[in-house]
């Protein structure tokens, strides 16, 4: 089976790891990063966010390891439309977080229209820091908590 997911993952923590296990637990995983187009319209606040190259890095490095762990393939390619990689035809699960949800269906209407089979999405939760909120790139770059959920001293 063929697994995709995409998003800016600057930078990774416990909730984007939680999505790349059960990717990993599906099949073989491609990962659609976003290019350095494409990032600051997908934010939700407003905030810098690291070159591709360097958030490539990163995620190969996380990715390797449940590549191995999975005994399975996996791949990154740039994202550059917010649809992204998911509207190809090899895919069978779309891998989405509750916020990324609506984005997966309209994925499915592009997939139905071009003559594809429909993914099955496949809904991660979100993971919470120790505060009770949810971990997220932005809280971490804020300072508010680190890449585990961890609240950070003021």
């Amino acid at each position: 089976m063929d697994v995709a997911l995409g998003g800016t993952f600057d930078p990774v923590h416990d909730g984007h790891r939680k999505l790349f296990e059960r990717a990993f637990e599906l099949g073989d995983v491609t990962v659609g990063l976003t290019s350095d187009e494409l990032a600051p319209r997908t934010r939700h606040v407003e905030r810098p966010v690291r070159s591709y190259e360097e958030r490539e890095a990163d995620l190969e490095a996380e990715l390797e390891g449940f590549a191995e762990a999975y005994d399975r393939e996996f791949e990154i390619r740039p994202l550059t439309e917010p649809t992204g990689i998911a509207t190809e035809p090899q895919f069978d699960y779309l891998i989405v977080s509750p916020e990324t949800v609506e984005g997966g269906h309209r994925i499915n209407e592009i997939r139905t229209d071009r003559g594809h089979d429909p993914l099955e999405v496949v809904v991660v939760d979100h993971v919470l820091a120790d505060d009770g909120d949810i971990i997220s790139s932005t809280r971490i770059v804020q300072g508010e908590i680190d890449e585990h959920g961890n609240v950070l001293e003021e």
